[in-house]
């Protein structure tokens, strides 16, 4: 990524990252497609747990964040060897990590489904699912660390052939274990969390059998596994602010689903398909985003920052310009593409309204990532964290609850009245996502142009690497 036409460089990069992102939607898309043949209750269970199982794997993303940002730049800089104990500190960080969320979780499940809102059937539905996801976490950090330590190296494209197949096994077992296809007992939504386990498992083991092999870029060896306070002070110390941002991310979305959960199943059952149906557009933005973070790296490994800029520049309009396309055939044919999932008036209905009002931004949303990812690959991800915590937690979900929601409060001694909120129902919620959405890009555009991201994060440093590698 440090020479020639940057259009076709980004391209190459980009198109596995697109692809791979686009198979793991594929993993929520086939749980709803054939969860929704087995009851409205079990599609919303299973789209109430939508958000909180983004709050797990962006956590992944979070702390491998920092893994991109430096295996590419020591990457750029020629280090080698650095770069590898990284990957191997990366490997020790996600699997602490991730049982800790697992036992946490596992403990906590019931209390955290009552929080959320979840009642009989769809509290019951809700528990056979997130139960065995919570066990499939360990696996899933593992996968992460394995993506972002090829990436970060320049390769993209090992990780989606290995997206492809699990993603592939994922669709296949599915009704198997949703619907009781041949010799399997249907066990509806935990059928769907127990494909999703097999398959992390398979890429998984896979995934860490390719970097102990190593000749794709990085390699994880054995003594890089032995936990070295300083490499995780690093990591930890690049890679919290993305972590944190993943987790305002995710729980935007869990108090936004809180917000919803009183209108109704109907409500609850649209905004998990509308949902899944934006991660496609997620998908296609946080790959050219995870791209823009290799390319803005190692360009700035290798002390180019006007090269850097021009990356990202040209990445994030080819996103949206994709987006703005995808925006179009979604308002078109909202209806068809929620009978895709599931055959009820009333969700499709509710479904139509949510693709009306925030549809539009999605070019916007896309844009924003694209430039968070260069604010990662410089190590800046305290302000990608910023951004997150702007348009969610200071426009989305007070412009949603406020939209949404009315109350009468008297105001002691003086016997006034007043109504706060406008109390327009359901659809106030999908205008509050879109609004933080429109604000978010604005400032991510405005933050970037203002060039303080182009120090990077080996500056000082050099020295001592060149000599450890030397």
């Amino acid at each position: 990524m440090t020479t020639g036409a940057i259009g076709p460089k980004l391209a190459a990069l980009s198109w596995p990252l697109v692809l791979g992102n686009l198979l793991q939607t594929a993993y929520n898309l086939a749980d709803m497609f054939w969860v929704g043949r087995v009851s409205g209750e079990a599609v919303a269970a299973v789209s109430l747990m939508f958000p909180l199982s983004w709050m797990f794997i962006s956590t992944a993303m979070g702390i491998t964040a920092a893994t991109i940002a430096l295996v590419s730049q020591h990457v750029g800089a020629g280090e080698r060897r650095a770069a590898d104990r990284v990957v191997g500190q990366t490997v020790v960080l996600a699997v602490t990590v991730a049982a800790a969320l697992a036992a946490g979780g596992w403990l906590l499940r019931h209390d955290i489904l009552t929080t959320m809102g979840a009642e009989g059937v769809v509290f019951t539905d809700a528990l056979a699912y997130i139960e065995i996801i919570f066990l499939t976490l360990p696996l899933t950090f593992l996968f992460f660390a394995f993506r972002a330590a090829l990436q970060g190296a320049g390769d993209t494209r090992t990780a989606m052939w290995l997206m492809l197949i699990s993603a592939g096994l994922n669709v296949v077992i599915d009704p198997f274990m949703i619907l009781g296809w041949g010799p399997f007992p249907a066990m509806g939504t935990r059928g769907a969390a127990w494909a999703t386990f097999a398959s992390r498992a398979f890429a998984t083991a896979v995934g860490v059998a390719v970097l102990v092999r190593g000749g794709y870029g990085v390699r994880l060896h054995r003594t890089d596994l032995r936990p070295r306070r300083e490499e995780l002070k690093r990591l930890v110390g690049v890679g919290y602010p993305a972590t944190l941002d993943g987790w305002a991310r995710s729980l935007a979305s869990v108090v936004l689903a809180a917000f919803v959960t009183p209108f109704g199943t109907a409500a609850i059952a649209a905004y998990g398909i509308g949902m899944r149906m934006m991660s496609v557009t997620w998908s296609v933005a946080g790959a050219v985003g995870q791209a823009t973070a290799t390319g803005v790296g190692q360009n700035l490994g290798a002390e180019l920052p006007d090269r850097a800029r021009r990356v990202t520049w040209l990445a994030t309009a080819a996103t949206m310009a994709f987006l703005a396309a995808a925006t179009a055939v979604a308002m078109a044919f909202p209806e068809p593409l929620y009978r895709i999932f599931i055959d009820d008036p009333a969700i499709v209905a509710e479904g139509k309204t949510f693709v009306y009002v925030i549809a539009p931004v999605w070019a916007l949303f896309g844009g924003t990532m694209v430039v968070q990812g260069a604010f990662r690959g410089a190590g800046q991800t305290g302000v990608a964290m910023a951004l997150s915590l702007f348009s969610r937690w200071v426009f989305r979900v007070p412009v949603a609850l406020a939209l949404a929601f009315s109350t009468t409060v008297v105001v002691p001694w003086t016997g006034w009245v007043a109504t706060l909120g406008l109390g327009v129902g359901v659809i106030g919620v999908w205008a509050g996502f879109a609004f933080g959405g429109l604000a978010a890009f604005l400032v991510a555009v405005f933050w970037f142009s203002r060039d303080r991201w182009t120090e990077g994060l080996l500056d000082g440093g050099r020295g001592d690497e060149a000599a450890s590698n030397a």
